[in-house]
């Protein structure tokens, strides 16, 4: 064992890339392990490293984690990433779980159907344009500091840079009407650890392919809704 944490999920980004996302920026190397076959998920199950028979799975500190809230949690504890108090952390959360919520959206569309993509695509624009973009920079525009809550780095700011980056390629100039976004967007960019994992090379995964989609759908034996 190298010490490092150890991720098993499938190759590419899901549930996990929240994950590495949170890893990379507390500047924590990690090792992972890719399901590609229904034998692997199978074993992990039998051998009782998945709670409730789902991943991502992170194996850090002798725990072995699962639940992408819990393991999400747990690392921004361990890193400082949750605020210096309750009250801070209750708004960490609360930004975090709205990406969360919209990331899901995005992440959802590569499975949809083919016929209802464009539909799909349609929804999630949509929603990240009036319902969750607007809260976020109303927010940055109150605060009048660099980050979301409080003075330091923290999840919130991390998944909100991960989910403005996802919707930009779906919609390039979809940060237009928001320019506390954009400022939000090119100064946290630019945090060192930050700034490595967003250069080629990291283990930051690309958007979701065919090739991705079908290995997800084999290995947990889904077909399209």
């Amino acid at each position: 064992m190298s010490g490092k944490p150890k991720l098993t999920y499938f190759n590419g980004r899901g549930l996990m890339e929240s994950v590495r996302w949170l890893l990379a920026a507390a500047g924590v190397e990690f090792e992972e392990v890719f399901l590609e076959t229904r034998e692997q998920y199978l074993k992990l199950v039998k051998d009782g490293y998945l709670l409730f028979d789902q991943v991502p799975l992170v194996e850090m500190d002798g725990l072995k984690l699962v639940q992408t809230k819990a393991i999400l949690r747990y690392i921004g504890g361990k890193y400082n990433l949750l605020g210096k108090d309750l009250k801070e952390r209750a708004q960490i959360d609360m930004y975090a779980e709205g990406t969360m919520d919209l990331m899901g959206l995005i992440l959802y569309y590569p499975f949809s159907s083919p016929k209802e993509k464009e539909k799909q695509l349609a929804a999630f624009i949509e929603k990240a344009e009036t319902r969750y973009l607007p809260v976020y920079e109303k927010a940055l525009k109150h605060h009048n500091q660099e980050f979301l809550v409080g003075n330091h780095l923290s999840l919130a700011d991390i998944q909100l840079l991960e989910a403005i980056l996802m919707l930009e390629e779906r919609k390039a100039d979809i940060l237009t009407p928001f320019p506390q976004l954009k400022a939000f967007k090119a100064r946290i960019s630019a945090f060192p650890t930050i700034k490595k994992f967003l250069e080629p090379g990291s283990q930051r995964k690309p958007i979701a392919d065919d090739a991705y989609v079908a290995t997800v759908l084999k290995v947990l034996q889904l077909k399209f809704s």
